[in-house]
């Protein structure tokens, strides 16, 4: 009988210490908010934004409780759509997937995103033309009769060139072989020799463009000519962009396209006190964010409140950047 009562009590008193030690972490466990950022791959720059926005928030968890992470996505497109179903609460996108969003235009096929709200705006991102250098293409329209990475479904790759094609008096049909690879993929397939030439909507230095060129001797196109400067001309969200020589080790000479920004949004339904407190672990730690990639180096807290944004700015944005005297 002391034998029954004394184990008795030892598994009392070991339900009770249980009960003990649960109890403040099912209070962390009640306080704990989470907010997810939507990228795109995961080699890319919008995945490392994601997780440099992230690493500034998760810092001082315990003082907000909130617990950011990083999901890699489709891209601009996806993280609007997804942004808009509930399921992610921020995300990144171009310049022109942001005000397509806005208007319902081409992706988003007469579909308005009435509660899509800008953050802010990131770094320049030219389209860029990788080929094989035994394609020997050297303009658009050397494409005719290539096999072609387009960019996948719901990418802002796959929006741009779209766009770029009908403009440029090229369709699918014209190229031997049409693919939709993600931006992990089409490196790879380049130097297998499964393509010819990929397209990417991109910031630079990147590794997705880096790799091909160094394993498989890639060369970068210029994307120019009368039908991509009445392109950029009719669209405010576009600009002329140039990738400086060297920026990757065998590119001798500077290149030049046109692209978009990239770009920060969330919903109208996000709290003014999350998206107040997103915007202030960037800007008041942004010193440390602009070390955390090069493609964030020439970034300036005044621009990135303005470029670039179709949607309307989120007032929790618009409160922290008026008390710090960027808007008025």
């Amino acid at each position: 009988m002391k034998t029954f009562l004394k184990s008795s009590a030892s598994r009392l008193s070991l339900v009770a210490a249980a009960l003990v030690l649960s109890a403040p972490l099912s209070s962390v466990q009640a306080q704990q908010k989470f907010m997810t950022i939507g990228t795109g791959g995961v080699t890319g720059v919008y995945y490392v934004a994601g997780g440099a926005i992230c690493r500034l928030i998760n810092k001082d968890r315990a003082k907000h409780g909130y617990r950011c992470t990083v999901e890699s996505t489709g891209g601009s497109v996806a993280n609007i759509n997804t942004i808009n179903g509930g399921d992610l609460d921020f995300g990144v996108a171009q310049s022109d997937a942001q005000f397509n969003a806005v208007k319902g235009a081409k992706a988003f096929d007469g579909k308005p995103v009435a509660d899509l709200r800008a953050v802010f705006s990131l770094h320049p991102e030219p389209l860029t033309l990788v080929a094989r250098k035994e394609a020997n293409i050297k303009s658009l329209a050397d494409l005719k009769g290539k096999r072609v990475a387009i960019g996948n479904p719901g990418s802002g790759t796959r929006s741009s060139v779209d766009e770029l094609l009908v403009n440029a008096g090229l369709k699918g049909s014209d190229f031997s072989a049409v693919s939709e690879l993600k931006p992990d993929e089409h490196g790879a397939a380049l130097c297998d020799n499964k393509i010819d030439a990929f397209f990417y909507v991109v910031g630079h230095p990147s590794a997705n463009i880096q790799d091909p060129m160094t394993t498989c001797g890639a060369q970068l196109v210029n994307i120019t000519g009368a039908a991509i400067d009445k392109l950029v001309a009719a669209n405010s969200f576009y600009s002329d962009a140039k990738i400086p020589a060297k920026t990757y080790p065998s590119q001798a000479d500077a290149l030049s396209t046109y692209g978009v920004l990239a770009t920060v949004v969330t919903s109208s339904k996000k709290s003014d006190e999350e998206v107040y407190l997103f915007v202030k672990a960037v800007f008041d730690n942004f010193d440390e964010f602009k070390k955390l990639h090069p493609a964030f180096a020439g970034l300036t807290p005044e621009k990135m409140v303005q470029a670039g944004l179709s949607a309307p700015l989120h007032t929790g944005a618009a409160k922290y950047y008026k008390e710090k005297g960027w808007m008025k």
